[in-house]
């Protein structure tokens, strides 16, 4: 069976990656290990992790005519991630992410949107029918609200792609069509601030996410929690699927690989589609490979490495 189409709406980056001991505070000034740059931003990940995977992807989105586009041409290319919609301008940068990444693994993260904030009503239009004909489509907050309100209200009310968003930067989800969403994939952090309340263990997870969905209308919201899985709730549902450990060496883009594996899993990548939870289950085993080594697409795990953790792991 062939797997089905993914498409990847959104933002291309180049990460300038620092490793430090520990985050500076204000005004401080901490000697860094070492520095690295790597193709990055979170849609060109998830589109890695879905090539990476054996997905059919097509990645949407906008580079600068300059010097660190071909790095990402190059990383997308090579997962084979078709590029024919990515557009090329000539008068921006491509876009930038400064990572900052301790010995605990955990990271700080700013953007500079460049060629990214450029993608606009007139972008979603000239791709809208291709964009409509996927599977699945993958969104993420780092390009214009303005274009993903216009690209979700622009899409079939019926049929059409089921819509996967990652909110993530946690922006505010005012003047979003949230009703045409399929799924809500955020992080505890990101449940918290949309939601307004506390999401720190799994009781307060429960209570986030029935208001976000009470408030939103987003019919189903899958809170990822890092080795304690990720919980999956809908108006009368509520439970935990189980993550595995893994001694974390980067955690920059672990929800990238989670996306891009549950969307992989869901169109068939594995050898066939695999149920939800089944799915989530292959999402949390590419994502506990990922953060075990350094880089965002670099650390993207193949098909045949998530299968081999899965038979070494066969108890979430």
């Amino acid at each position: 069976m062939e797997p089905a189409r993914i498409a990847v709406f959104g933002s291309l980056n180049v990460d300038l990656v620092t490793r430090l001991q520990r985050f500076p505070g204000p005004g401080e000034t901490v000697s860094a290990r070492s520095f690295a740059i790597y193709p990055g931003g979170k849609g060109a990940n998830q589109a890695v992790a879905c090539g990476r995977l054996g997905a059919d992807v097509h990645m949407y989105g906008a580079l600068g005519n300059d010097e660190l586009s071909p790095r990402l041409r190059a990383s997308l290319g090579a997962a084979g991630v078709h590029l024919d919609a990515v557009a090329v301008l000539e008068d921006v940068a491509t876009g930038t992410a400064d990572v900052w990444v301790d010995d605990a693994g955990e990271n700080m993260i700013a953007i500079a949107a460049g060629a990214n904030g450029r993608l606009d009503e007139a972008y979603v239009d000239a791709h809208l029918a291709a964009l409509a004909g996927a599977d699945y489509l993958l969104l993420q907050r780092e390009v214009p609200t303005a274009a993903l309100a216009h690209l979700l209200r622009s899409l079939p009310a019926e049929g059409g792609p089921r819509v996967i968003l990652d909110p993530a930067p946690a922006l505010p989800l005012d003047g979003l069509p949230l009703e045409r969403l399929w799924l809500l994939t955020p992080n505890q952090h990101e449940l918290a601030t949309l939601s307004g309340q506390p999401a720190g263990d799994e009781r307060a997870v429960r209570r986030a996410a029935a208001h976000l969905i009470a408030s939103t209308g987003v019919p189903t919201v899958l809170t990822k929690a890092g080795n304690r899985g990720a919980y999956l709730a809908e108006p009368g549902r509520f439970e935990r699927i189980p993550g595995f450990p893994s001694r974390a060496v980067d955690t920059t883009a672990a929800g990238d690989a989670f996306n891009g594996a549950l969307a992989a899993a869901l169109a068939g990548a594995a050898g066939e589609p695999l149920d939800f939870e089944v799915a989530v289950r292959f999402a949390h085993a590419a994502a506990a490979i990922q953060v075990t080594r350094p880089g965002a697409q670099p650390a993207m795990p193949g098909r045949d490495e998530v299968m081999e953790f899965l038979k070494a792991h066969p108890a979430g």
